[in-house]
């Protein structure tokens, strides 16, 4: 019974999301509105063990983190996926941006630790906050064990908007593009390709390719991922070779394009590692929100303008619109999977008919993709590693 009703309160908080995002046509992003509602209800009344009440356990995770990154992996190919390197700078250097101002300005206003535990959740979510939170309690900085993952609670109440209204304002100069005529022959060379590229399976006939299948196929490249991430002793991030592993095998046909969707696991895969990301929340307190506010706040804005002001200066150069740069940064703030569902959010709350959505996808997704990569599974990964020696 506790299982049921833990489940039964946790997709209402996802739905709430979804509903508020719809009436606001994107510019509030259901992961914004979902993640308050979790903070609200660890203040309130639900356990702090609502998540795994639920059964998603970090076991279950594990597992669909890595079929999801398998997943990204078939929405694009491999020229798309090398064609994004100018998003990869961007994203890194709005990241070098962030660290600069955040550590200039911070450091006269607060002490050398409260800037320190800043720094690395504003550069790579919430990868870097539980990082530095597991190592300011190791060095027994009791004061600012909390401060990582509320900063990151912070700046994703300001990230997320902040995003949804670039990606907009992005997709509304697309789709004059695309309405104009000036976007046709581009959708029509992408369908093309997708249709001439091989298939290694395309003599099965569609009848066998059931969900099993497509699950099993999914999870032997996972495997292969991780297995690979493990011979090269971490040195790649797993993250990075399973999205990898789902490019090479979307290439050579062994995964159907969406394959997660197609087999109908999707939704659900998503909302579990959204559920877990969320349970992080548990340890905030308002207490200690309440106490560390003003440096959070401060910290966050010289961060996220570090951020606008490298993206802003790149953009021209690189042949990126400001707002499309500005998100591909805000990528740090965090990651997969809500760069995957406010991009998508904004496309479909812009787009009147399925073409235009994929348009608008097919020229926003990959950048903002692999921006969160290149910051979230990388970047954060050597800075908050590199501030930790600086405790």
């Amino acid at each position: 019974m506790q299982t049921v009703i833990a489940l039964g309160i946790i997709m209402l908080f996802l739905f709430i999301g979804e509903w508020v995002s719809t009436i606001s046509r994107a510019y509030i992003p259901s992961v914004f509105v979902t993640a308050v509602l979790f903070l609200i209800a660890y203040w309130t009344f639900a356990s702090k063990t609502i998540t795994q009440t639920a059964t998603f356990t970090p076991a279950f995770i594990s597992l669909v983190q890595a079929a999801l990154l398998v997943h990204m992996g078939t929405l694009m190919d491999l020229k798309t996926l090398f064609r994004q390197w100018k998003s990869v700078v961007v994203a890194l250097c709005g990241v070098a941006g962030t660290a600069i101002l955040a550590m200039g300005g911070g450091l006269l206003l607060f002490d050398w630790k409260t800037v320190i535990a800043s720094v690395p959740p504003l550069t790579g979510g919430i990868v870097a906050a539980f990082l530095m939170s597991n190592g300011l309690k190791a060095a027994h900085i009791t004061s600012l064990v909390s401060f990582p993952v509320s900063m990151f609670v912070m700046h994703s109440i300001i990230g997320y908007p902040l995003t949804a209204f670039l990606l907009k304002k992005e997709g509304k100069r697309l789709l004059k593009d695309y309405r104009s005529g000036d976007a046709a022959a581009i959708t029509g060379a992408g369908a093309e390709e997708e249709e001439t590229k091989p298939k290694l399976l395309q003599r099965l006939p569609e009848a066998y390719k059931t969900s099993a299948f497509q699950i099993f196929i999914v999870m032997v490249m996972a495997g292969l991922a991780l297995e690979t991430g493990l011979l090269l002793h971490n040195a790649v991030n797993s993250s990075i070779i399973c999205l990898v592993f789902g490019v090479i095998g979307h290439q050579l046909g062994l995964l159907e394009s969406h394959v997660l969707e197609k087999a109908g696991v999707f939704n659900w895969f998503m909302y579990g590692l959204l559920i877990y990301i969320f349970s992080f929340l548990s340890t905030v307190t308002p207490n200690n929100l309440v106490s560390i506010l003003i440096p959070i706040l401060t910290m966050i804005f010289l961060g996220i303008f570090g951020m606008f002001l490298t993206s802003s200066l790149l953009a021209k150069p690189l042949g990126l619109s400001r707002p499309m740069a500005f998100a591909s940064a805000l990528t740090a703030l965090f990651g997969f999977p809500a760069d995957y569902i406010v991009t998508h959010e904004s496309a479909r709350n812009l787009a009147e008919t399925p073409e235009e959505e994929a348009y608008i996808l097919a020229n926003t997704l990959p950048k903002m993709l692999v921006g969160g990569f290149a910051t979230v599974s990388v970047a954060s990964v050597i800075i908050a590693s590199v501030f930790l020696k600086l405790l």
